[in-house]
């Protein structure tokens, strides 16, 4: 189990830096102003759209990793347990 746990929080951890990093970049216009969540731009370039599209995919990415590493498999392997 501890195994399982560490690639959840290796996968929350790297995935949230990133997501983290991208959003301060393109999504904060202003220290005062919301940070992290705020509105994309409009006018992005080539870069600046694949960034967009990384950090959503980084989002999701951490998310099922998360919920993969530290529900599924766990439970998969309690109802192997319990079925043997």
């Amino acid at each position: 189990m501890a195994d399982e746990f560490a690639k959840g929080l290796g996968i929350l951890t790297g995935g949230g830096l990133i997501w983290m990093v991208l959003s301060g970049w393109y999504t904060t216009p202003g220290f005062e102003d919301t940070q992290l969540l705020g509105e994309i731009p409009g006018d992005l370039d080539t870069y600046g759209q694949a960034a967009i599209m990384l950090r959503e995919v980084m989002f999701w990415f951490v998310v099922i990793g998360v919920l993969t590493f530290w529900v599924v498999i766990p439970a998969l392997d309690q109802l192997r347990e319990a079925s043997s």
